[in-house]
């Protein structure tokens, strides 16, 4: 009975969201189309303001995938991109998407949204402070000698691969192509991450009592909750596995449990720091760097989390409803049904159109070599 009470609830989270999601890859698919992959190399060659500005905003153009995002970001480095930069592009690409902006006002509500685009230009800023105090010469070279073996991670045949038009019109033949492309294989590499959050999420509503996560959130202690929110937020995201948008449906169980405002940002926020990328991290960099990057990405979560916090608690945002919609299981015929069943038929246009014009070959690449440079000319 357990076992279907999680199942129940993780069905009404996925039907909650769908068209979100939909909505959201969509508009990143043209997103993509349009942005050429060594237009981004060419502008990273600094971790100067301006090259960290471009950094972030190329970042929320791109993959939502953790995994992808990190595989590209290597990518961007062993081609001339400053390190620095690299990983503000790394940190823009899982944490100022679209997709995950809108999932988090509709499991959440629209302050969710607000921290995220806030708390992300934050964490970038603080990490390119915590390198340049700690971040030497010497290890960014090792660093680039690690990288330049090409030792494989995860998702790298999805990373190397350019769909986007080269200057052909976004409206065109040529272009419906490319966003279907983007769309389809952006699905590709978020679902497996997906559907273990939303399980995961399931799971926790289900099985896990409310007063066990007030105690541990210590959320009948507002000041000591709001010092502590930050810090293991980031923690139970590294232990859940749980990456990219996938993480939003627990963090919406989190902040039902108790969790701080500034708590429920770093738990977001600490997506690239789960165990599976830190091995990763630690082939792609080097044992010494993959521990500088976790150091300083978890301080830089951790920060911003409570900046956000107090930014939010000074201006009188702060939310203070915690029904959040994640728990309020069951499917009606409402707006979120019509919502659903028209942008469906819109992904399963998209799906069509990707498979008649040789997507099932790109499927079989997604986890191809990481020196695969896989351009495609669309039909």
């Amino acid at each position: 009975m357990f076992i279907v009470d999680a199942l129940a609830m993780a069905g009404s989270m996925t039907w909650e969201i769908l068209w979100a999601l939909i909505l959201g890859f969509a508009l990143s698919a043209v997103v993509q189309a349009v942005v050429r992959r060594s237009t981004v190399v060419r502008l990273l060659g600094d971790d100067s303001p301006r090259s960290l500005t471009i950094a972030a905003g190329l970042g929320a153009a791109s993959s939502s995938c953790s995994y992808a995002a990190v595989a590209l970001a290597r990518a961007l480095f062993r081609k001339g991109a400053n390190f620095t930069a690299a990983m503000a592009f790394e940190i823009a690409s899982t944490n100022l998407v679209v997709e995950l902006g809108v999932i988090l006002a509709l499991l959440l509500g629209w302050q969710f949204t607000v921290a995220e685009f806030v708390g992300g230009p934050i964490m970038i800023v603080l990490l390119a402070l915590l390198f340049r105090l700690f971040l030497r010469s010497q290890l960014v070279a090792k660093a680039r000698e690690q990288a330049d073996k090409g030792i494989a991670g995860s998702m790298e045949g999805h990373a190397a691969m350019d769909m986007s038009l080269n200057g052909r019109k976004l409206l065109s033949r040529e272009g419906f192509t490319a966003v279907s492309h983007v769309f389809v294989m952006e699905w590709a590499a978020i679902l497996r991450d997906l559907v273990i959050g939303l399980l995961i999420a399931g799971a926790v509503a289900a099985w896990v009592p409310d007063d066990f996560w007030r105690g541990f959130f210590l959320a009948g202690h507002p000041v000591l909750s709001a010092i502590w929110g930050p810090i293991i937020g980031p923690v139970v995201a590294i232990l859940s596995f749980v990456c990219s948008i996938g993480n939003v449906p627990l963090a919406a169980v989190l902040w039902t449990g108790g969790i701080s405002f500034g708590g429920v940002v770093a738990f977001v926020f600490a997506d690239l720091m789960i165990l599976p990328i830190l091995t990763i991290y630690r082939k792609y960099y080097g044992t010494r760097m993959a521990l500088l990057v976790f150091g300083t990405f978890y301080a830089a979560a951790v920060g911003a989390g409570y900046l956000v916090e107090l930014l939010f608690g000074v201006t009188g945002l702060t939310p203070t409803d915690r029904s959040a919609r994640v728990v309020e299981a069951g499917i009606s015929w409402n707006y979120t049904t019509w919502l659903n069943i028209v942008f469906l038929a819109l992904g399963a246009v998209l799906v069509v159109r990707f498979f008649r014009s040789g997507g099932r070959d790109m499927l079989r690449m997604m986890g191809g070599a990481p020196d695969d440079h896989a351009d495609h000319h669309h039909m």
